[in-house]
C-alpha cells in the first residue's frame, strides 16, 4: 500500500493526555467527513476543522510507496542526539482521518523504528491492532464505530451533540474522557466554549479538561 502525507514535523504534543510530550506528527491527507475544500465546508459532516490536510506539499510531505519508506522518513525527524537516542520515540498519526491509510504494515514498520504510536481519529473507522494510543474525537452527525480506546476527546459545545449524547459516551470503553473547548476566531465564542467545557467537568468529575496548549505557546 502507498501512503499520502500532507506534512511531518517534530514538536510537543499540545493537548490531551500527552500534552507536553515530544513527538513527531505525521499528518495524512484526506478525510471522510470533509473534503478539505472551503467550498464544501457548509455541507460537510465536520464543519469546524481548522487543519489543512489537502495535498502533499507540506514539510516532509509526499507519497510513500511502502511502509518502511514512510517510517524511515518519520524517524528522520526524531533528534539524532545522545538525548534523542535515549528518549522514547513517539509519533502521532493524525489528519484529516489517518485511519483511511494507517495499516498493519505501517504499524509494524514504526515499531521497528522504535516508536510508540498514537493515533488521533474521528472514530468512524475501526482502529487496526497494534496502536499504542488511540484517541477518538467524535464528530456530530457521523457514525462512531471505535467506541473503545485510551482517550475520548469531545470538542464542545458541538452543534448536534446534546448533553444526553455526552452522557451516553460515558458508557464507551475509554481509559480517559475529556472535553475540549471549541476554538473560534470570535473571542466571545471562545469564552463561551471554555466556560461550557469547564462547567461540564465540574458537574461531571469523571470527565477531564483538554487544553490546546500549543496554541497558547505559539508552537505547532
Amino acid at each position: 500500500m502507498s501512503y499520502s502525507v500532507k506534512e511531518m514535523f517534530y514538536t510537543l504534543q499540545g493537548e490531551g493526555t500527552h500534552a507536553g510530550r515530544p513527538a513527531v506528527f505525521c499528518r495524512f491527507t484526506g478525510c471522510n467527513l470533509w473534503s478539505g475544500r472551503e467550498a464544501d465546508r457548509a455541507t460537510a459532516v465536520c464543519r469546524f476543522c481548522d487543519t489543512d490536510f489537502v495535498g502533499t506539499d507540506g514539510l516532509g510531505g509526499g507519497k510513500f510507496e511502502h511502509a518502511e519508506a514512510l517510517a524511515a522518513r518519520i524517524a528522520s525527524f526524531w533528534p539524532d542526539t545522545e538525548a534523542g537516542r535515549k528518549g522514547q520515540r513517539f509519533v502521532v498519526l493524525t489528519g484529516g482521518e489517518p485511519l483511511l491509510q494507517v495499516d498493519a504494515d505501517l504499524i509494524d514498520a514504526l515499531h521497528a523504528e522504535g516508536f510508540l504510536i498514537a493515533v488521533e481519529t474521528n472514530g468512524t473507522i475501526a482502529a487496526p491492532a497494534g496502536l499504542d494510543w488511540v484517541c477518538v474525537s467524535p464528530k456530530a452527525g457521523s457514525t462512531v464505530v471505535q467506541t473503545s480506546g485510551h482517550e475520548l476527546k469531545v470538542v464542545v459545545p458541538q452543534a448536534g451533540f446534546s448533553e444526553a449524547d455526552l452522557q451516553a459516551m460515558s458508557l464507551w470503553q475509554f481509559g480517559q474522557r475529556r472535553v475540549q473547548a471549541m476554538d473560534s476566531a470570535d473571542a466571545e465564542a471562545r469564552q463561551h466554549a471554555a466556560a461550557w467545557a469547564v462547567q461540564w467537568c465540574l458537574d461531571h468529575p469523571d470527565w477531564l479538561l483538554s487544553v490546546q496548549t500549543h496554541k497558547s505557546l505559539g508552537i505547532r
